[in-house]
């Protein structure tokens, strides 16, 4: 038999890792697994576990992310023409379908995820930014499919909020309520006329001239889960967690938008966000066809290599910078708050000094 290479053997003990963290977190909880038992259990020392992963939440989350890629891997091609109403329904469909049964084995698995995200703010305001990403994305989906409805964010993030608080009343509460009268819920949120505007950033910073050749590395589009090309004309917004919504700037402006996710501490936020990222793209494909998702690629930046090839040298959650990209160069860029929107819209860039 062939011998392994070096990386085949860490990705083969990084998948034993995960397989045995699954099985300890699904029989005894986050809170009562045990590092040493998921080592025993993937035969592997403790010293293998981490060097896969940082620590036991980490490993927590990297396991969820990695059923919530089983979820998204089996969806059907909803039918093109749906209404909003329609894609709701869907979407409430299929989540409550997954929800947990009293007598699932599978139901302790994730019940311990918003516990710990709330328990740190390292976790807490990532997490927030990374719904409302959510949220602007099912969002313009809806408004895609029905341009005359107006902004639609409001009716997504309704019906995200139903949602997670349905899956967390399945977990303290099995058998409260009826999983299909939220569905139905959903379905009516388009109708319920609620009041959403999006007003343009009250600061914003001006755009610089800038003329770099703009060479930047392949890259995974995990919005869609397959490579893509980002060297076309259009913007590239390198934003880091905590300023994830600021997107939606760039993506009211401009035709061609590409989301760099930055972070300081990539360890353990980099596997959540492959987990919400995951998730969402799952219950998109199980709810509304492709062509309704919005014009933009995600790609989660963890070596930090896509921010330097933008000029980007640090970053950090709080990052927010923006580049408009023509014929192969960086035309302009612009830095904080209200960047995404001054790449998108400006005209007549300062010149740089």
């Amino acid at each position: 038999m062939a011998r392994l290479t070096r990386a085949q053997t860490q990705e083969r003990n990084r998948a034993k890792v995960l397989a045995a963290a699954r099985e300890e977190f699904t029989e005894r909880g986050f809170r009562d697994a045990k590092i040493d038992v998921i080592a025993e259990r993937a035969e592997l020392t403790r010293g293998a576990v981490y060097s896969n992963f940082p620590g036991k939440r980490a490993l927590y989350f990297a396991v969820l992310a990695a059923e919530a890629e089983r979820f998204a891997a089996r969806p059907p091609e909803p039918d093109a023409g749906l209404t909003p109403a329609e894609v709701l329904g869907a979407l409430a469909r299929a989540w409550v379908a997954r929800l947990p049964l009293a007598t699932d084995p599978d139901a302790r698995l994730g019940v311990d995820l918003l516990p710990e995200i709330l328990a740190d703010e390292l976790t807490h305001r990532p997490y927030a930014q990374l719904l409302r990403f959510d949220a602007i994305v099912l969002g313009l989906a809806l408004e895609r499919l029905s341009p005359s409805s107006g902004r639609l964010v409001r009716v997504a993030e309704a019906a995200l909020t139903m949602l997670h608080g349905a899956s967390q009343l399945a977990a303290a509460a099995p058998g409260f309520g009826e999983p299909f009268n939220v569905v139905r819920a959903c379905e009516a949120l388009p109708t319920l006329g609620l009041a959403d505007t999006w007003p343009e950033p009250p600061i914003v910073p001006q755009a610089r001239a800038a003329g770099e050749t703009w060479s930047p590395p392949e890259v995974f589009d995990a919005l869609r889960a397959r490579p893509a090309r980002i060297d076309g004309d259009g913007v590239v917004a390198v934003i880091g967690l905590h300023r994830l919504s600021a997107v939606e700037e760039a993506l009211r402006a401009a035709e061609d938008v590409t989301l760099v996710v930055v972070t300081g501490q990539p360890a353990e936020l980099v596997p959540l966000t492959s987990l919400v990222l995951a998730d969402l793209r799952g219950l998109l494909k199980k709810s509304c066809p492709e062509q309704a998702w919005p014009r933009v690629r995600v790609v989660v930046d963890e070596t930090g290599a896509v921010a330097a090839a933008a000029g980007v040298s640090a970053v950090s959650d709080a990052t927010e910078t923006a580049i408009r990209v023509h014929n192969g160069r960086i035309l302009l860029r612009a830095e904080g708050f209200g960047a995404c929107h001054a790449a998108a819209t400006s005209t007549e860039p300062a010149e740089s000094p």
